[in-house]
């Protein structure tokens, strides 16, 4: 991997360390002392499982497209753009639900969406690129 490629996945497997604190929330949640209706609990469940996984799953394209050559820009453009969407969608899941006792999601709901726009693409670029490379080589 070159520098940079290491850097961003150095500064991703540190972020997991608030996807851990998020798992301390969930379980404060599910345990009856933190407060929260039944669409907050839902929705914060979703988003520290769609944290994790969208986080591992960048990690591992990062690593299959260095590994497999893949040219710049596209290298980096396809795992980030599944990283930002490790951010996006569950800040969307966690933000549109906050306040006493809300009854259906905010408007901060548009994260999710977005998140997954993100996610779609950083995948279809990630998996052409590779595809690509692997079809010049």
């Amino acid at each position: 991997m070159d520098a940079a490629t290491t850097i961003t996945a150095g500064v991703v497997v540190l972020t997991v360390i608030t996807i851990e604190t998020g798992g301390a929330f969930m379980l404060r949640v599910v345990g009856g002392r933190q407060p929260a209706n039944a669409l907050q609990t839902s929705f914060f469940r979703a988003g520290h499982a769609h944290a994790g996984v969208l986080v591992i799953l960048g990690l591992v394209t990062l690593l299959l497209t260095s590994s497999a050559g893949v040219d710049e820009p596209w290298a980096m453009i396809g795992p980030l753009g599944v990283l930002v969407a490790a951010i996006v969608m569950p800040a969307g899941f966690f933000l549109s639900v906050l306040g006493s006792d809300p009854q259906r999601p905010g408007r901060l709901i548009v994260l999710v969406y977005a998140g997954a726009v993100l996610l779609a693409a950083g995948l279809a670029t990630t998996g052409i690129s590779l595809v690509v490379t692997g079809a010049t080589a």
